[in-house]
């Protein structure tokens, strides 16, 4: 056998990163338009009727009732700023106090609502598929101004009539959470039995910037096979829809999603991406009311981040939602550590080091076997040389001679590559877990140029703007190939010349806290050879 496993294995380490990376940087599908979440109109007038994605039916004249035109209620948390319309309690703004919409001075507050969702009724009550919001009439809020502090929670109701049905909405918001919670009570005011499915909406523009390959908006849900989504606006455009054991569905970024979570029960979850819009429908069906009965149906929505702090034991499993793809048992441990790393410093470039630092302590000794199994690859190059050159016409002779070499000099062609290959999985699940870290949005490294007012590393999340720190990586990259022995095949020689280009190409619109571990990484990994050449 000649070292022709060396060379598949290595190539494999290669072509599974090129993969990955390449993949991301040059097939993502590109999202249509580019708003990041915006400061929207804090208002919407009288009900504006509204597109469903269901057939409506024909619903009862509303008996008589004294129904007033749609007035602003605000509900102020330390949290969010909600303001929701009292004509049915469609949803209108929805500021997150603790999240800008970039970096610069004087930047507006992250808003989770957008002007042509409002359209779409945000937050609506549908009952069989026709919003309530713009066929019912509904009656003046009891308060229109609710400020929560620390350690409370306050519930706000909106009453209406619609088809034949008195709707009772109550939500329940707390100070320290951005769940919000909602029972709606229906009763038939008419004399005949009513049936049909009650349906919760949610709707919005895309969350993230059309340029953005590593954040895109999408669908998710929950439901017997598990967490799932999808970003393809084709396939949106057509249509999703589960039944399944759904639990909850929400539309996301990275960083931000809104989500609705409705009590078991028969759930049928309907998706769409048409008008610019992402959109959910979430039905609970087969709802029977006698005359003069009355029904309450739970109900759970969440706006905010997409963060497991606030995430944790929420309804149906909502958790689920942060998630790190097939690393995901790897993502959140290392996620962990470089919190606790960020408790301890204060930076989160710095504990992104310290992260880096540790991993490669952990990886010393396989990494140590690797480059002593490259070494001695090294000194038997000349002679591998010449028995290619004495058997190149006879490939068994060939393998079989190269085999007798290795065992002579107790060498193991693939024991250079495969302690990498160990490395691997922990590279892709902390790729994961920077890439989708909420902690690391606008977070800084090193914010202004040194000794200047212009602004650097001020955002981990975003590519390095002046390309410093994918360039330092190339060229720490290329610098730790000339360290290592070079492969006496050529076409394993070749793969490893283009190597550094490969990678600060894809590298120069990577976040900047990836280019910043995968920089480190490189330094430490040349100081490490340099340690073992010079003890050699």
């Amino acid at each position: 056998m000649d070292n022709d496993n060396t060379k598949r294995t290595l190539i494999a380490i290669v072509l599974s990163t090129l993969v990955l990376l390449g993949w991301t940087y040059f097939f993502s599908p590109q999202p249509k338009t580019a708003p990041e979440p915006t400061e929207q109109a804090a208002t919407m007038q009288d009900a504006s009727a509204a597109s469903e994605m269901t057939t409506a039916t024909n619903t009862e004249q509303a008996p008589a009732f004294i129904p007033v035109g749609g007035q602003d209620v605000v509900v102020e948390t330390p949290l969010f700023k909600a303001v929701l319309n009292s004509a049915g309690g469609i949803l209108t703004d929805f500021e997150l106090k603790d999240y800008k919409t970039s970096i610069a001075p004087g930047s507006p507050q992250v808003n989770l609502v957008s002007s042509a969702a409002m359209d779409k009724g945000l937050l609506g009550i549908l009952w069989n598929g026709q919003g309530s919001w713009r066929s019912g009439q509904w009656a003046a809020p009891e308060q229109t101004q609710v400020t929560i502090v620390d350690g409370e929670e306050t519930s706000v109701s909106f009453s209406g009539v619609f088809g034949g049905l008195s709707i009772v909405r109550t939500l329940t918001f707390k100070a320290d959470s951005y769940l919000i919670q909602e029972n709606v009570a229906l009763t038939n005011t008419s004399a005949t039995p009513v049936s049909g499915r009650l349906g919760f909406t949610l709707a919005s523009q895309p969350l993230t910037h059309a340029d953005d390959r590593y954040n895109m908006t999408r669908i998710s849900w929950l439901d017997t096979e598990g967490t799932d989504d999808e970003n393809d606006r084709e396939d949106l455009g057509i249509g999703v829809t589960r039944r399944d054991g759904v639990a909850w569905g929400a539309i996301q970024s990275n960083y931000f999603m809104m989500a609705v979570a409705p009590e078991a029960g028969e759930l049928a979850m309907h998706a769409k991406f048409a008008g610019d819009l992402f959109r959910i429908q979430m039905d609970k069906d087969n709802i029977d009311l006698a005359p003069g009965t009355q029904v309450t149906v739970g109900n759970n929505y969440y706006f905010g981040p997409l963060s497991d702090k606030f995430l944790v034991g929420a309804p149906n499993d909502l958790e689920r939602i942060v998630t790190y793809g097939f690393f995901d048992i790897l993502s959140k441990p290392l996620l962990q550590l470089l919190n606790f790393f960020y408790g301890l410093v204060g930076n989160w470039g710095v504990a992104i080091i310290l992260l880096t630092i540790c991993i490669k302590i952990v990886f010393w000794p396989l990494s140590n076997k690797s480059y002593k199994s490259m070494n001695k690859m090294k000194k038997i190059q000349p002679l591998m040389a010449k028995v290619r050159e004495q058997h190149k016409d006879d490939r068994a002779k060939m393998n079989e001679e190269m085999m007798r070499l290795y065992k002579t000099y107790k060498v193991n062609p693939a024991g250079g590559c495969l302690p990498m290959m160990l490395q691997i999985p922990v590279f892709f699940g902390l790729y994961q877990a920077l890439l989708g870290a909420i902690e690391l949005r606008h977070a800084s490294f090193i914010p202004h140029v040194p000794f200047t007012d212009i602004v650097w590393l001020a955002d981990l999340s975003a590519k390095d703007p002046f390309y410093v720190t994918p360039l330092i990586m190339g060229a720490t990259m290329f610098l730790q190939q000339k360290m290592t022995p070079s492969p006496g095949d050529p076409t394993q020689a070749k793969v490893m010349l283009f190597m550094p280009v490969i990678f600060t190409f894809l590298f120069l619109n990577f976040p900047s806290g990836l280019v910043v571990y995968w920089m480190v990484n490189n330094i430490l990994s040349i100081a490490q050879q340099w340690m073992l050449t010079r003890d050699a």
